[in-house]
């Protein structure tokens, strides 16, 4: 997503799921921000979290909340083997999704 998109991207919400320096080399290659928490092995990693927007970040739980609604409704996994028809299929899944929240 990164590669293909990063004009649109400006700031990149992760958890510490996604705490990888290659991650975060990517990004600011592009020159977007990253906002992925670190995983807590020393004090430093301690110091760089207290430092991250709070108020930001709690935007990717309106993310993740979408995601689980997703995941409950039209299952966890996607049955095609090809990536172009993964992508539509979640898509698919996102536009009926949309269209189900406006009725």
């Amino acid at each position: 997503m990164i590669k293909r998109n990063p004009e649109q991207i400006d700031i990149l919400l992760g958890d510490k799921g996604y705490d990888d320096q290659k991650i975060r080399r990517l990004v600011r290659q592009h020159e977007i921000r990253p906002l992925i928490k670190h995983r807590e092995f020393t004090s430093l990693h301690k110091a760089w979290n207290a430092r991250l927007d709070a108020d930001l970040f709690g935007q990717r739980s309106q993310s993740e909340t979408v995601n689980s609604t997703l995941k409950r409704k039209y299952g966890a996994f996607v049955r095609s083997r090809r990536w172009w028809k993964q992508f539509r299929e979640l898509t698919i899944a996102c536009l009926v999704h949309n269209i189900d929240r406006s009725l």
